[in-house]
């Protein structure tokens, strides 16, 4: 609902300012990809700083969605990993671009040495009014609430998979609390800094499961796309691939047709 709210206040200044887009849209190709950039090294910051920012924004390859998409319920596999790819397009182009847009549009970014959080919140202002600047500040804080929440319930229920103990988990929420401490009262750089690197380390590692778990990603897609070409709604049954290992979460042929009789 958060999101939703934050687009459509987004697309109300762009269509506000309509006759500005083209020169909003040339002024980003001209940053990103000019002649000035290439020449001055530029340009490799800016992609590494949009991949770190991107990573920060939706998560995609740290392995912690996951977590999540794991509690679904759905009846085929791929379906739930087409829904959280969908989440990557909303989540990054479309927030990410209308954030982009409420700055670029206002103008506030032209000699100031206002960033993050505080140079949204002056762009919304001039288009909103003073109003809007209390508004965002409260949206972010709902924002960051919900993904506290939301990477607490990921860790949790992973000790709880690898061990059970009271013990554990009472250190885990303790260690939990002590960094929201931290976050808060550290330098704002410091706090990027450190995101950056155990983000990356949290990449490298779910990269190595990523590659040993793509056969079966591949063969999971191929069955998907097969049924769809059938005109079936997609079933999944674990003998449907070659999975190795025993398999808990998904039923056998044989069980499933006798769910159905």
């Amino acid at each position: 609902m958060l999101a939703v709210l934050y687009i459509g206040v987004a697309a109300f200044i762009v269509l506000a300012n309509i006759t500005q887009l083209p020169a909003m849209i040339a002024l980003i190709v001209k940053s990103a990809f000019g002649i000035e950039q290439v020449a001055g090294g530029t340009l490799g910051a800016a992609l590494m700083n949009g991949v770190k920012r991107g990573l920060f924004s939706n998560e995609a390859g740290m392995g912690s969605a996951p977590n999540a998409a794991a509690t679904a319920d759905t009846s085929h596999p791929v379906k739930q990993g087409l829904i959280q790819a969908f989440g990557v397009l909303t989540d990054t182009l479309v927030i990410c671009t209308s954030t982009a847009m409420i700055i670029l549009l206002s103008g506030v970014y032209k000699g100031s040495d206002l960033g993050g959080i505080e140079l949204t919140q002056a762009a919304l202002s001039v288009h909103m009014g003073s109003w809007a600047s209390g508004f965002l500040a409260v949206m972010v804080f709902l924002f960051a609430f919900s993904t506290l929440i939301g990477n607490y319930y990921y860790g949790e229920t992973n000790i709880e998979f690898i061990k059970s103990s009271k013990v554990w988990l009472w250190v885990y929420r303790i260690c939990v609390i002590t960094m929201v401490i931290f976050g808060a009262v550290a330098k704002v750089q410091l706090v990027w800094d450190l995101a950056d690197l155990f983000m990356g380390l949290m990449v490298v590692v779910n990269l190595i499961a990523i590659l040993m778990l793509s056969k079966v990603t591949f063969e999971a897609l191929k069955d998907y796309k097969k049924q769809k070409a059938e005109g079936r709604d997609p079933i999944f049954t674990r003998d449907r691939i070659h999975i190795p290992g025993e398999v808990e979460c998904w039923g056998s042929e044989a069980e499933v047709m006798g769910k159905k009789v």
